[in-house]
């Protein structure tokens, strides 16, 4: 089928592992190299397994980009190679995504009879209720244009705003229409996002029997599984802020000029009129707004310049106690007052009221509402939770909210996600295999294993194994590190830094990827170099200057950009070609202090008599450090330099651990100086 195939050793036995996993009902680790061709490695038993067992296959993957790719190229290749072998073979495959990105009719409708409060941009919103009318899937990709988040929040589908089968539009509703597309599918491309919706909502009692947002399944793979770890967190967490508060209020009820709006005005004109609520309604929420807006500032005062604040044994409590504690008291009370009222109206309603679409909707909010309530209580009783995280983090409006003042997330995250992601993904699947380039460090899965929970995975067997990249490393990449780096807490580090990228980057002319650890040392480096290499026809590109998306086009499109980012560019980004020579890795990636989940496990660890450094910090730097390597070579053809910066590599002994966790590459490791000639003979 693909004249330019070669075969592939690795390709072949990380088949053969998968297939083993799915014929003999077990889990599996699996570390493929770039190149190895893992889609098709995994896409062919999967496949094969669902036809010849009528059993479906999940296939989840980190990006969007990925799920397109496997959907729309991928697994048709594959469909038509069997067909060459058995005629008339027929996969049936779907590909889902998270609710948010297909469109809902209900709040379309509901938008286009009353425009939302907040910044809106009318002529968008027109453009979308026009391909409303003929788009088949409703999803955000079909559009032609990228909608704001303004509009596309207002009108997207939400699951605890979904009215499910008292919805009037069920019958065109496109997510109905995909979970019946998905119900008769043999593979089912998702991401993590909707994976771990699923998951965390049949491990929180919906059950594995029954469709809960995907179809009941017992087959999973899960591609780019180096980031189920925080894919999960966001699932297993529960959070709220004053803007989420705000929003919540404002669908029940809000004036606009001298008119009034929201969900209790459609709530009271069922009840008697001799039973009006709506003014004793109106101050509960005005009473919630004053506790909330108390509470923010506050809780904004204690993340100070930090951002981030966490409820920990450490911290002095007094001060917590004269205002914040009370604080969150009275905000629980006041959403708790709130909520009774209308839980007492909504039963005293007769059943053919009980079941109008506006009560149910109230009654998805008011559930928000006593969330909220609930992680207010768990922040006052913090030290009883000793297995979770009560954190905050002040967050700064975007330059397309309806908020440009700063507010507080409130956030509640699992200690421990071993024992949840063992009990939701591991145990209940018969088949779950595991694929990535950066799962093992010197070839064992010990670290991944236990974080993600599989190594706990009791009577299960698990099959392991590591697949080299086919690629000519050994030729094709020049691997240089300084000898003459400075540590980077010592003096002189970061002129160091300006320095060697001015440098490095002149000698390659460009065509090179930045890669920071912190944005302060990012924004060093870029303002010392900047004048100098774009007189020298050099484009420097720099993250947060423009949207992620637009920024990496930029790159891809001109061959002298060189581009200074930080920790979401370490992984995921394809440039294969002239685009990329060079990538710069300024410092080992350990993780900056301040992460409160982070710090809160590290913790732990040392309470267990453990070295927090040997059993979190460095494996999780050493895997991140391959992502970063990884975006040198993106096909066989590519060549090129990977820079290391940090003097650690030499100078302390865990260095090692990074350099054998590489391929065989060429080296230099020299001063400065003499690394630049080396480069200069390697690509000229």
């Amino acid at each position: 089928m693909l004249p330019s195939y070669e075969p592939r050793k690795a390709q072949l036995d990380l088949l053969s592992l998968i297939i083993q996993g799915f014929n003999e009902d077990a889990l599996v680790m699996a570390e493929a190299g770039t190149g190895v061709g893992k889609s098709f490695a995994y896409l062919l038993p999967a496949v094969h397994f669902a036809l010849l067992n009528k059993e479906k296959v999940i296939i989840s993957t980190a990006t969007i980009t990925l799920q397109q790719q496997l959907f729309e190229k991928d697994i048709p290749l594959v469909e038509s190679s069997l067909s060459e072998a058995a005629p008339n073979t027929k996969i049936k495959s779907v590909i889902m995504k998270g609710r948010s990105n297909y469109l809902c009719l209900r709040r379309l409708d509901d938008s286009i009879k009353e425009p939302p409060l907040f910044d809106f941009d009318f002529n968008e919103f027109k453009q979308i209720t026009k391909w409303s009318q003929t788009t088949k899937t409703g999803a955000k990709t079909e559009l032609s244009f990228m909608p704001s988040d303004s509009v596309w929040s207002s009108v997207c589908s939400e699951s605890d705003l979904c009215l499910g089968n008292h919805c009037l539009w069920i019958e065109q509703c496109f997510i109905v229409k995909l979970r019946r597309e998905a119900s008769n599918a043999h593979i089912i491309v998702v991401n993590h996002h909707l994976l771990f919706a699923d998951l965390a909502a049949r491990f929180q009692g919906a059950g594995y029997e029954n469709a809960v947002v995907l179809p009941p399944f017992n087959r999973l793979i899960i591609d780019e599984a180096h980031t189920i770890e925080n894919a999960a967190t966001s699932f297993f967490s529960s959070e709220f802020s004053k803007t989420g508060i705000y929003k919540q209020l404002g669908r029940l009820y809000h004036k606009r000029r001298a008119n009034q709006h929201g969900l209790l005005l459609k709530l009271c004109a069922l009840l008697p009129s001799a039973l009006e609520p709506l003014d004793d309604l109106i101050d509960a929420i005005n009473k919630i707004r004053k506790s909330i807006d108390e509470l923010d500032d506050n809780a904004l005062q204690l993340c100070g310049s930090e951002w981030i604040f966490r409820l920990s044994p450490a911290i002095d409590e007094s001060f917590l106690e004269k205002s914040f504690f009370p604080l969150l008291k009275s905000t629980r009370r006041d959403i708790l007052n709130f909520t009774n009222i209308i839980r007492d109206i909504i039963e005293n309603l007769d059943d053919e009221k009980s079941a109008d679409p506006v009560v149910w909707e109230i009654k998805t909010i008011i559930k928000r509402l006593e969330g909220a309530a609930q992680i207010c209580d768990d922040f006052i009783k913090y030290k009883k939770l000793e297995n979770d995280v009560l954190w905050m983090e002040k967050i700064r409006g975007s330059k397309d909210s309806s908020s440009k003042n700063p507010w507080v997330v409130f956030t509640k995250t699992p200690l421990n996600l071993a024992p949840l992601l063992k009990d939701s993904v591991f145990v209940p699947n018969k088949t779950v295999v595991c694929v990535s380039a950066t799962l093992a460090i010197n070839n064992n899965f010990s670290y991944w294993a236990n974080q993600c929970g599989i190594a706990n995975a009791e009577k299960r067997l698990i099959l392991s194994d590591c697949f080299p990249s086919p690629f000519p490393y050994s030729t094709n990449v020049l691997l240089v590190s300084p000898s003459d780096a400075p540590l980077p807490d010592e003096y002189g580090y970061q002129n160091f830094v300006n320095t060697a990228v001015k440098q490095l980057l002149t000698v390659a002319q460009g065509s090179a990827l930045v890669l920071f650890t912190s944005y302060q040392s990012l924004n060093s480096a870029y303002d010392s170099v900047k004048t100098e290499l774009t007189n020298a026809g050099i484009r420097c590109l720099k993250q947060g200057d423009d949207d992620r998306m637009r920024l990496l086009q930029t790159f891809l499109s001109d061959e002298s950009s060189c581009l200074f980012a930080t920790d979401s560019f370490w992984e995921g980004i394809d440039a294969p070609g002239e685009t990329l020579k060079l990538v710069i890795i300024c410092r080992f990636p350990f993780r900056t202090p301040g992460d409160p989940v982070f710090e809160a496990r590290r913790e732990l660890i040392e309470k267990q008599g453990k070295k927090s450094f040997l059993e979190l910090s460095l494996p999780q730097a050493i895997i991140k450090f391959k992502q970063g390597f990884g975006r040198l070579m993106r096909k066989s053809s590519d060549s090129g330099i990977v820079a290391v910066l940090d003097g650690r590599i030499f100078k302390k002994s865990y260095g090692q651990l990074f350099l054998q966790s590489l391929p065989e590459t060429k080296t230099s490791f020299s001063e400065l100086n003499n690394i630049i000639k080396d480069i200069e003979n390697f690509l000229y």
